[in-house]
């Protein structure tokens, strides 16, 4: 069988056609790989960028939070002592030494407990220290703080956990969340007791926020402008791969849950 010179001429066409067209489709491979590869390098240096911002954020948030307690604490706690000092002082007669000697022993005592409440005060303005210690005790300093005004009843259970050493920015973030959490609690909860539970369970750490108050409905708040917390909290959550679920029934109390994988 013979093959026509027509037939050669186009077998030679179709080949060159091909060996031209492959290098082609190869080049637009090549160019259209690079430009995801340039565009995922781009989503993940703003999605770094904005884990930064929000860190950073957070970390002003913490430091806020911080001096607000410091602020309310000298307001109620250092200020009333050295109040009463200052009183003491002045109703002092020379004249009756049995009584300067007991009004002496009062302020004397007064100053001393004035000491250890600005010592505490020293230990709260390093709040980023604790963080930086680890997770649970940061909670724990600020639970103590918080169970020194006796309006609450605090049950903390840690179970197997283990700080984030390899995640400082994590922990910041979830400390927080906590902190958010409990200020809603102190605000509007109207509750005597709160619990809370740290615990790592198969490949993810679980935060549990409980309390007994007065509970809400979770959807209308989140439609209303007073939702804007609760948003904040899953939208934190979020940046960090996590989830919060919220639960509350009105007159049952509340629950918040904030689920983060490790």
């Amino acid at each position: 069988m013979q093959i026509s010179s027509q037939e050669i001429i186009f077998l030679i066409g179709l080949t060159s056609l091909i060996f031209l067209i492959a290098p082609l489709f190869l080049i637009i491979y090549v160019v259209s790989y690079n430009r995801k590869k340039k565009k995922h390098h781009e989503e993940k240096l703003l999605l770094q960028k904005t884990f930064e911002n929000e860190l950073l954020k957070t970390q002003i948030e913490v430091q806020e939070q911080t001096l607000k307690t410091i602020a309310y604490d000298l307001h109620d706690n250092i200020g009333q002592l050295l109040s009463i000092t200052t009183i003491t002082l002045s109703s002092i007669d020379l004249d009756n030494k049995d009584k300067t000697a007991q009004k002496l022993a009062f302020v004397e005592d007064l100053t001393i407990r004035s000491i250890k409440e600005v010592k505490a005060l020293s230990r709260l303005l390093h709040g980023e220290e604790l963080v930086n210690r680890g997770l649970a005790a940061a909670i724990e300093f600020e639970l103590e703080w918080l169970q020194r005004s006796d309006k609450f009843k605090i049950n903390f259970d840690k179970r197997n956990f283990n700080t984030f050493n390899a995640d400082s920015g994590k922990e910041t973030i979830l400390f927080r969340l906590f902190q958010e959490i409990i200020n809603n609690i102190i605000q509007h909860a109207k509750a005597t007791e709160i619990f809370i539970t740290l615990e790592q369970i198969e490949n993810s750490f679980k935060l549990t926020i409980r309390d007994n108050g007065k509970g809400f409905n979770v959807e209308e708040t989140l439609k209303r402008k007073n939702g804007m917390g609760l948003h904040n909290i899953t939208k934190r959550a979020a940046m960090i791969n996590g989830t919060a679920s919220i639960n509350s029934v009105a007159g049952s109390g509340s629950e918040i849950i904030v689920t983060i994988p490790y």
